[in-house]
Formats: structure tokens, C-alpha cells, sequence
């Protein structure tokens, strides 16, 4: 891949740490942060917003060369990571970076010269709904015709498929 762009994803589901491993990892952050993670009541999505966290300063780190205790990363309005940074690095003058997480993963993406963005969905089975009671949550995200193709798709593992397709690239 040329310089400067780089996919990383981390499989979370594994990891388990006690609440010493947490704070330690949280503690790597800058306190701005740690509200960021600590607001949600479920570990698996205090998991999902540390390590997604920890990606952007070692992708920073790791593309810029920006010693860890100089990265200062903002959000804009909408949510989206950027970094807040006096000097332009003339090999990489719009670095840009977005992360997802979904299921068991957290991922991170930049580009040197772009706008990068980035959606990851682990497809979920309904538990307690037919997989057609499932999607006609979402119905309202989709046009006419996306919905049309995914309830259509055939089968309801099919329709499931077509589902996360649509659902992943709005």
C-alpha cells in the first residue's frame, strides 16, 4: 500500500480485561477522553470506544511520527476523528482517518491526501424476530428501490445478506 494509508482491525471479543488491565489502557489516553469510554454501562461497548480510541494515536503515531504526548485528536460535530496538529507535514498535508467498530471488531483507516471513510458491520441472526420483522426497523434508511432488492433477495439468508450490504454502505 502506498505511505501513509493503512487498514488496521482489531477482533475484540477475545480480550477481557480485569478492571486494573482497563484503567491501565484507559490511563494511556488523554483524560478528554476517558468520558468518551467510560459513558457507556456495557463493557463490550467501553471495549469497542477505548481500543478505537488507541488506534487513532498509534495510527497517528505510526503514519506522522508524532511522539504520542503531542497527538491531540478532536471530533468534528458529526462524530468524525481528525487531528488538531500545528504543523503540516508536507509528505502527508491532509492526512485523514476514520474508524468503525460493530460485533466483535474495531477498525481504523487513513489516507494521506483524501477523505477516508469506514463501516464495518458483523451481521447479527435476529434472536427473537423473524429476520423480516428484523430489517422493517430499518426500512426508513433505504430508498424504494434498495428496499425492493433486499426484500426480494430470496431466502431469508439471502435477504440477510442483501440486508448488511445496503445497511454497511449508507
Amino acid at each position: 500500500m502506498e505511505k501513509g494509508v493503512e487498514r488496521w482491525a482489531v477482533y475484540i471479543s477475545e480480550w477481557n480485561p480485569t478492571s486494573h488491565q482497563f484503567s491501565f489502557a484507559l490511563s494511556l489516553l488523554p483524560q478528554h477522553h476517558h468520558s468518551s469510554v467510560t459513558r457507556f454501562v456495557k463493557m463490550e461497548d467501553r471495549k469497542r470506544a477505548l481500543v478505537s480510541r488507541l488506534l487513532q494515536y498509534a495510527l497517528v503515531h505510526q503514519v506522522l511520527g508524532i511522539p504520542f504526548h503531542q497527538i491531540t485528536i478532536r471530533r468534528t460535530i458529526e462524530g468524525k476523528p481528525y487531528l488538531e496538529y500545528d504543523e503540516v507535514n508536507p509528505e502527508f498535508p491532509n492526512v485523514n482517518f476514520n474508524t468503525s467498530h460493530h460485533g466483535d471488531y474495531v477498525a481504523i483507516a487513513s489516507e494521506p491526501l483524501c477523505l477516508v471513510g469506514l463501516d464495518i458491520v458483523s451481521p447479527i441472526i435476529p434472536g427473537k424476530e423473524t429476520i423480516l420483522e428484523f430489517i422493517q426497523n430499518f426500512s426508513q434508511y433505504f430508498s424504494a428501490w434498495e428496499w425492493n432488492c433486499i426484500v426480494n433477495a430470496g431466502s431469508s439468508d439471502e435477504i440477510l445478506v442483501e440486508f448488511y450490504s445496503y445497511y454497511s454502505s449508507t
